[in-house]
């Protein structure tokens, strides 16, 4: 079969594939005012088998979002509020003597869900969040000598807060690269928080969100996101964005070299390839085409990309080198 019939086939079965994803959305626009984006991209962590790290100020229905998320799926969910007495046994469990049976018996901790919210983890010491990172990677946690697979899908949203940064355990650059996309997460617009308004003072209750689709369904159309034509002219563009990150002066930008202190790691190539197909899924569309690449790319690579103290000095941010570097790599 020619490449382009089998892209007009798998073209259809995504467009029957993404009612399901439809079904989704419209549950979640029931409880969610606004926040487009950020739904958008936790479907794109869903179907890209890819973790998000949520940077925005309380009050912005991050906890709503995934735990309705879950629901649509009947899926199991867990809340860590992540503080500075927590201890890695907290999350992943940990072995408690049974006297009945004279054995030591093991008590697993709330990482064992499908869908994990891990409530400002930049409030837990390194050990807890090493911890996660660990589950996030390998897909299990070991409590004694016993090591036990996580279930599928295991999506992890932590959260930070920007604001208070007193008592706080930053997230260290090379654990943050595990996280496939960061997202901030910006305020409402004055409509969406009128109805906001009116919903809580009313005393509305919130609507009931109806369970639409099935775990085996998510995995199913996971693998469908796989099989989305990615362009060997696309692929080289990937490259060519990362390599802008870490050869600025290759790629005439040379103003940016005193700027950069490391560029992005292979994980992010990866990345950007998987968010771009889950996102082109989304479009309904069988193939990747640039746009994709431009729109997910600041998700992708802000935080994988390290600033030098001149840069921090000048108030650049990570995400004007990325606007820098999507201006000057030639698109195919």
């Amino acid at each position: 079969m020619h490449k382009k019939e089998e892209i007009q086939r798998l073209g259809l079965q995504i467009q029957q594939q993404s009612i399901l994803i439809d079904n989704i959305q419209s549950e979640l626009r029931k409880v969610i005012v606004g926040q487009q984006i950020m739904v958008n991209r936790l479907l794109i962590g869903l179907l890209g088998n890819g973790h998000i790290l949520l940077e925005g100020v309380p009050g912005l229905a991050k906890t709503l979002t995934i735990k309705s998320l879950s629901a649509t799926l009947a899926a199991p969910f867990s809340r860590i509020q992540f503080t500075p007495d927590l201890l890695p046994a907290d999350i992943i469990g940990t072995m408690i003597y049974n006297q009945q049976r004279n054995e030591f018996v093991v008590r697993k901790g709330p990482l064992f869900s499908n869908f994990i919210l891990a409530d400002e983890i930049n409030r837990a010491p390194a050990k807890v969040q090493s911890a996660l990172l660990e589950a996030m990677q390998e897909k299990q946690v070991t409590i004694g000598e016993q090591s036990y697979k996580l279930t599928d899908p295991f999506l992890v949203l932590a959260t930070q807060n920007p604001l208070e940064q007193e008592g706080t355990y930053p997230l260290p650059e090379a654990q943050a690269d595990r996280f496939m996309l960061k997202v901030v997460v910006g305020y409402p617009d004055k409509k969406e928080e009128q109805l906001i308004i009116r919903q809580q003072v009313q005393g509305m209750a919130l609507p009931v969100i109806n369970q639409v689709a099935t775990i085996a369904d998510v995995m199913t159309t996971r693998a469908m996101v796989k099989q989305v034509y990615l362009d060997e002219k696309i692929e080289k563009y990937i490259i060519d964005i990362v390599f802008a990150t870490r050869f600025p002066e290759q790629y005439g930008l040379a103003k940016l070299k005193s700027m950069i202190s490391y560029g992005v790691s292979p994980r992010a190539s990866i990345h950007l390839a998987m968010a771009s197909k889950a996102l082109a899924f989304l479009e309904k569309r069988a193939y990747v085409i640039p746009e994709d690449i431009k729109a997910i790319a600041k998700d992708v690579l802000r935080h994988r990309i390290g600033l030098t103290y001149d840069a921090e000095a000048e108030n650049i941010t990570s995400e004007n080198v990325i606007d820098e570097i999507l201006k000057s790599v030639k698109v195919p």
